[in-house]
């Protein structure tokens, strides 16, 4: 099977470039890497231009910034995989890590998998225990709607069969994709597994971008895509250059 590996970024210089050779030397070799810059302004996209883009299969450029979720839409739509996961481009998570999360769909067992950073043994770095807290929240108050057993609902780290994830539609902009896929994964009545993955979590002062601002509108997708939900079409904001035209 061929996974296709979606990187969105933002303001990432200084950790762009490790992250996409983290990905290329992970255990997987028949990869797809899909990069979307989401119009960073700190160097990350003339990084990307002066050569580093020719590294990747596709690097997607958002005319203005637009959010994660966003730029996540835009990777799931250029994938070309049979399974498609979600790298961060900070170095929170590790690519030698994939066969954990793909293994499960690869033996036929699940549809949807969900790496949960509270749930092994593995190394995750002592941060921010109001983080902790709130995450808890959010992952039971979502669980209560989805009547789904997750741990670890905000995690980055999710892999899906590529028609599944093509085949839902990504309203949230922002950090709100989260607790919004789990809720329209959830009403496909796939199988979803949950796999215990390391964490090497980052400060506000090594780039960290979620607030509290973010945990508000968390709640809000919690409600609105479990008892409403909402569909609307978007508008194209981003131009593609692939690996050929890269070079």
């Amino acid at each position: 099977m061929k996974l296709s590996v979606i990187i969105p970024c933002y303001n990432e210089l200084g950790t762009i470039e490790q992250v996409l050779h983290a990905v290329k030397a992970s255990p997987i070799k028949n990869l797809e890497i899909i990069i979307v810059d989401d119009c960073s302004i700190d160097g990350t996209r003339e990084k990307l231009y002066s050569g580093l883009e020719t590294e990747a299969d596709k690097v997607i450029y958002h005319k203005r910034n637009l959010g994660k979720g966003a730029a996540l839409r835009t990777g799931f739509a250029a994938a070309t995989g049979d399974i498609v996961i979600v790298q961060d481009a900070d170095l929170e998570y590790d690519p030698q890590e994939y066969p954990l999360m793909v293994k499960p769909i690869i033996d036929d067992k699940a549809d949807v998998v969900f790496g949960s950073r509270f749930q092994s043994g593995r190394p995750h770095r002592v941060v921010y225990y109001w983080h902790r807290l709130g995450n808890s929240f959010l992952t039971t108050l979502s669980n209560m709607f989805t009547n789904i057993n997750l741990t670890d609902m905000e995690t980055c780290y999710k892999a899906f069969r590529r028609e599944i994830i093509q085949n839902i539609n990504i309203e949230e902009n922002r950090f709100g994709f989260e607790p919004e896929i789990t809720a329209k994964i959830a009403k496909t009545q796939c199988r979803i597994y949950e796999v215990g993955i390391s964490y090497y979590g980052r400060t506000y002062k090594e780039g960290k971008k979620i607030g509290w601002k973010d945990g508000i509108r968390a709640i809000f997708c919690i409600i609105k895509y479990n008892v409403f939900g909402s569909y609307k079409k978007e508008k194209s904001h981003y131009f593609i250059k692939d690996k050929v035209q890269s070079k």
